[in-house]
């Protein structure tokens, strides 16, 4: 019969909310769409899964480095069943609030009884703080469903193995000491670990309860409760560490953007202000609703006196219960304020556990009268559920909600949709053989990068959107290294001063023309913009027949007839070949004189922005690239030709062309020659052939990484530039190679390579203290102290007074738990020694 019951509550939510998904016709906002992004990546990872690949794990974690992706990869497993979008990717909602749903019941019922845990599990259901973000593709919802249950868990055994699930004493005044079922234990071990894959702030609501089994295990002597403790948290560790492992720098400096930096920027109150203390409690009558909250509350203090030394059933005291549910919540709400930035969704897992609290007070009214008023004070409730999702109150619905559960109103949007399939069409239309990166310019909730990046991800991820425009001293760069930009009239939403000079750029200038244009809801314009001569264009060329061989054929290359050095030149290059070769290319170009000085232009044929899913095209084609290349500054003057040579990344299938007659003068007198942005491959050998230099290079490096990173979503030219020079340093050993290669297998994270990449450089630069101290720190991410520390030595010795190499050197010490020595070297960086 409770089976039924519950069963029945949780279809009356499914129906609720389908509903409303049957008639919402939103975009989903910045954060939405950029979570149900990251459930395409991982279905598209899944669809070829390597688990027994050590490598192919690795990669999976790093497909989401700053948010847990459990969430992410159960809706991918939904996706591959129901199909993408967004109406199928919320289908996961209806699993979590079963969770939710039965992890309550449970936590009720082990707690003060059936009939509360029944009515705590019907209250989430007309909670407006649940049920508002049910309808949201968010992480929050899911976090409140893991937490609750994971809480219940850990509920079910701190209370087993008593008798009745009590702390009474036995017949013989001795307390019973012995351990609750192992089981038990092993259910929170996975659903800790569970919530701790969901997000990382699920520790915030379940830490202080945990802190409390284990000092109570300690002071009464249950040492098999803490054996057992430690073994779930084996098991939960088993779960979550491998993800944290591998994305644990990552997640502490965007954890401090998305804390501190973010309140900052918001103008959040700091906290050593009250405000920043009872933020969430003023949220709480709306998260609830007034009738939630205060008619329980109104029951218990009227029933306090009478239940003060009763028990509530057979089983736990009443005291034990409520003290439980305040150590869950109260630590809950302080180390949520502790968090500087706050929002109404980010304390949605407490809402659960306050519902079993406000279900036992409505339950204290006895007889008729209490009867009535609890079903009254629910339907109340259901009443303000109704008018707050869907426009049917009139007036007097949109004045109740206002005065009981205000800022949770959120209906359905019915009006005309948004063009974002269109521009999407549209872009791949004109460029149907190639990747396509658009520049998205405003920022509002329904045209944003992140929505439009979505969409791109729909359609196989041929499309992405990224902001830019955000950083006045990147504007250019931004302009003329994205070839399509979405624009829009009125109003543009949260966006930066710099945002309005590169929409002059694109919208004035020239290079651009307006390839398409929309008409949205709000009466403004949505323009999408494309590069007039863009840097990569893709023809086809004939059928099958053709050439005897399908090799790559070098048809032209337009250089200036003179050119200084240190300064970009521009490059024009024309391959021809079958798209398989195109597709698996990389170019070796090397321009050299008759003494041997020369300088690489090492890429990936069309950059690598040949499109590889879908039908492979058949037939031969022509790619034309309009790039730029950098002759170092020192190069010597003389004349310059093309030595070209075919790479496949694949095979590693090597072959010379023939390159046209072309020459190129380098004169240290001749004038600079306007030019494209360069390729992003050049662009990062020129930064890594910086590192030398150390710390200050290092700033800069990571800086301008930061911007080329936009340009190239799928960061495909870090794999281009590793493979070339890979092959590169097996001809000769070049230390500017070297850094090359170093510096790409840290971008990609890949720590395992980037150690062998760097033990490299340390022979071909032994004598540079910073190459050592590049080595120790990637051996310390990778959790390898005591090689750091051996790494440090050379560093040590001549950058003593430098502080990060303090630093390093008191982090490989604490992995190694030289603590003594850890003291000391923090004491030396607070002291300024």
């Amino acid at each position: 019969m409770k089976l039924l019951i519950l069963t029945t509550i949780w279809l009356l939510g499914v129906i609720c909310d389908r509903v409303w998904f049957f008639f919402d016709k939103s975009i989903p906002s910045w954060d939405q769409a950029d979570y149900l992004t990251g459930s395409l990546n991982y279905l598209q990872a899944l669809q070829n899964p390597d688990f027994l690949n050590g490598e192919w794990w690795q990669n999976l974690w790093l497909l989401s480095s700053k948010i847990p992706p459990f969430t992410y990869i159960i809706t991918a497993f939904i996706q591959s069943v129901y199909g993408k979008g967004y109406d199928e990717a919320t289908l996961i909602m209806l699993g979590f609030s079963a969770v939710l749903i039965f992890s309550v019941y449970g936590l009720g019922k082990i707690l003060f009884g059936d009939t509360v845990g029944l009515w705590a599990a019907a209250l989430c259901q007309v909670m407006p703080g649940l049920y508002r973000y049910r309808l949201e593709f968010l992480l929050d919802y899911p976090l409140a469903a893991i937490v609750t249950l994971s809480f219940f868990c850990l509920t079910l055994w701190f209370f087993a193995g008593y008798k009745n699930t009590t702390f009474r004493k036995q017949k013989n005044n001795r307390t019973n000491t012995s351990p609750p079922p192992l089981l038990y234990a092993i259910f929170f071990g996975l659903s800790f670990g569970l919530a701790l894959m969901v997000k990382q702030t699920a520790l915030f609501f379940l830490i202080t309860p945990i802190i409390w089994v284990v000092v109570t295990s300690i002071l009464k002597g249950l040492w098999g409760r803490l054996l057992q403790l430690i073994a779930a948290f084996g098991l939960s560790t088993f779960i979550f560490g491998w993800w944290y492992r591998t994305n644990w720098l990552l997640i502490l400096t965007s954890g401090k953007r998305a804390t501190v930096d973010s309140a900052i920027a918001e103008g959040e109150a700091p906290l050593n202000t009250i405000q920043a203390w009872i933020f969430y409690w003023h949220q709480l009558p709306s998260q609830v609703s007034l009738p939630l909250l205060l008619v329980p509350i109104l029951a218990l203090l009227l029933y306090w006196g009478k239940a003060k030394k009763q028990r509530r059933r057979e089983g736990l005291e009443l005291s034990t219960a409520l003290q439980w549910l305040a150590i869950f919540l109260i630590g809950a709400y302080i180390l949520s304020c502790l968090n500087p930035n706050k929002d109404f969704r980010y304390v949605l897992p407490y809402l659960p556990v306050l519902s079993v609290f406000l279900a036992y007070g409505l339950t204290r009214f006895q007889g008729t009268l209490g009867k009535r008023i609890r079903w009254g004070t629910f339907g109340l409730a259901i009443l303000l559920m109704l008018f707050n999702l869907f426009p049917i109150g009139g007036i007097p619905g949109y004045w109740l909600t206002q005065a009981l559960s205000n800022k949770v109103q959120h209906y359905p949007y019915v009006g005309e949709k948004f063009p974002h399939t269109q521009v999407i069409k549209q872009i791949i239309q004109t460029e149907p053989y190639l990747y396509s990166n658009v520049g998205v310019l405003p920022s509002t909730p329904q045209i944003n990068q992140h929505n439009l990046n979505y969409y791109g991800a729909l359609q196989n991820f041929q499309v992405y959107g990224r902001q830019v425009g955000t950083k006045k001293s990147f504007v250019k760069q931004d302009a003329g290294s994205i070839s399509w930009f979405l624009t829009k009239s009125k109003k543009q939403g949260s966006v930066p001063k710099s945002q309005n000079k590169i929409t002059k750029i694109v919208e004035q200038n020239g290079d651009f023309e307006l390839n398409k244009s929309w008409n949205l809801p709000d009466d403004s314009i949505l323009k999408l913009y494309h590069q007039k001569n863009p840097p990569v264009v893709v023809e086809k060329r004939g059928g099958r027949e053709g050439r005897s061989n399908n090799n790559i054929v070098l048809e032209k290359v337009e250089v200036p007839q003179i050119a200084p050095p240190g300064k970009p030149v521009p490059v024009t290059y024309i391959w021809e070949g079958n798209w398989e070769q195109l597709q698996n290319g990389l170019m070796l170009l090397t321009w050299k004189n008759a003494d041997n000085s020369k300088w690489i232009h090492d890429h990936a044929i069309a950059l690598g922005k040949l499109y590889p899913y879908g039908i492979k095209p058949v037939g031969r084609f022509q790619v034309t690239e309009r790039i730029a290349m950098l002759p170092p500054a020192e190069i010597k003057n003389g004349n310059y030709t093309l030595e070209a040579t075919y790479l496949n990344k694949l095979t590693g299938q090597t072959y010379p062309l023939n390159s046209p007659q072309t020459i190129l003068q380098i004169d240290s007198q001749a004038t600079s020659i306007p030019a494209p942005e360069l390729d992003l491959s050049t662009q990062l050998r020129s930064l890594a052939a910086t590192l030398p230099q150390g710390i200050k290079a290092l700033n800069k490096v990571f800086y301008e990484i930061g911007r080329i990173n936009q340009y190239d979503p799928n960061q495909d030219y870090l794999v281009q530039t590793r493979k070339a020079l890979e092959y590169r340093l097996q001809q000769e050993q070049n230390l500017k190679y070297a850094y090359s290669v170093a510096l790409t297998d840290i971008l990609q994270r890949k720590p395992q390579a980037a150690i062998a990449s760097l033990q490299r450089v340390t022979q071909l630069d032994k004598n540079n203290p910073y190459a050592w101290a590049y080595l120790a720190f990637v051996q310390l991410y990778d959790f390898q102290g005591a090689a750091a520390e051996k790494s440090l030595q050379p560093a040590l010795e001549e950058l003593s007074d430098v502080k990060e190499i303090k630093a390093l050197s008191a982090v490989a010490a604490l992995q190694q738990g030289k603590l003594i020595q850890v003291w000391q070297l923090v004491n030396e960086l607070m002291n300024g020694e």
